[in-house]
């Protein structure tokens, strides 16, 4: 069982876990550091596996987005009621970028082709040919689009997938629950999650029977109301009872981050000796989405440093 269990994100299906803990885990090493916990960092990465390192772990579920017998990766057609949920969170990335863009080009852009998609709605047939266009228009989105608009529609076509099934599929879903309890035990002090795994690991807290010292959840998209929020389980949502503290933590251009303050959506419950920090914000730069640029910041490695030792004097402030 891992003393830090992490949960990655949207379109990792042809990583693994070694992988991707190559990544995470200088990176948060690199945040906590900053925060001035040297030592933790060293017990998080350099001495990894050594007597007095901290076990972290990362839950791989990547692998259940892959259709068995196709080659390459691109998701299998929506279903009519997957066209539906995928057309809903098209929308709302797009309005995001229309509405809290940083650059003015980029709200630009968000408006115009919210403006197009919204008017195919009603001259289009079909969910599905909707979908489609939404895909192309989010695909101009400068930060969707750094290599190219081909590689763009392909991001965004799978992403938009692995979100609409992981909450529309419970064989997906529980296998993806799967995949992070069985790193989890009485030993286990931090949870993060990162894109819709932060989905999944705010589910998995409400499942565990022991205390959890810290979630972090970061560009999250829990906070999505219209589709991601009203199908969360349990229902209605709320704080998780075993978690004693929550941190969320955003950037203001990451759209995929629906709602960078999810206080008022996820206070119902929260225990006496618990605290909710729901409406930290960073800046990731023109990668807004990027794992490594969540977990390297300051603000991240500050909490995690804070459950597992003492703080130096080399602090970035």
């Amino acid at each position: 069982m891992a003393e830090i269990v992490l949960v990655h994100g949207i379109d990792q299906q042809q990583k693994s876990a070694d992988k991707l803990e190559s990544a995470w885990l200088p990176a948060l090493a690199g945040g906590v550091r900053d925060a001035g916990f040297a030592d933790v960092a060293d017990r998080i990465w350099r001495n990894a596996g050594k007597p007095g390192s901290i076990e972290t772990r990362m839950a791989f579920y990547g692998s259940l987005f892959l259709t068995p017998g196709q080659q390459g990766d691109d998701p299998a057609e929506f279903t009519s009621e997957e066209a539906q949920f995928a057309q809903v969170l098209a929308l709302e990335w797009l309005r995001h970028a229309a509405g809290r863009a940083s650059k003015r080009k980029t709200r630009e852009t968000g408006e115009l082709e919210l403006a197009y998609v919204t008017g195919q709605m009603g001259v289009e047939q079909g969910a599905g040919n909707i979908v489609r266009g939404a895909i192309g228009s989010l695909a101009k989105i400068p930060w969707f689009a750094p290599f190219g608009m081909g590689f763009a529609e392909r991001f965004v076509n799978r992403s938009l997938a692995q979100v609409t099934r992981y909450l529309t599929n419970d064989t997906i879903r529980s296998a993806a629950l799967k995949s992070v309890l069985k790193l989890i035990g009485p030993e286990t002090k931090v949870l993060i999650g990162h894109s819709l795994g932060s989905v999944i690991a705010y589910e998995v807290a409400h499942l565990m029977n022991t205390p959890l010292p810290l979630l972090l959840t970061l560009g999250s998209p829990l906070g999505l109301q219209t589709i991601v929020y009203q199908r969360l389980r349990p229902q209605p949502p709320g704080f998780p009872p075993a978690v004693r503290r929550w941190v969320n933590i955003a950037d203001r251009d990451d759209f995929i981050a629906a709602e960078p303050d999810l206080e008022g959506l996820f206070h119902a419950g929260i225990p006496v000796s618990a605290s909710f920090e729901g409406g930290h914000t960073v800046d990731n730069g023109a990668d807004p989405h990027n794992s490594d640029f969540y977990l390297g910041k300051a603000q991240i490695g500050r909490e995690v440093g804070e459950v597992f030792g003492s703080s130096n004097a080399n602090a970035v402030v």
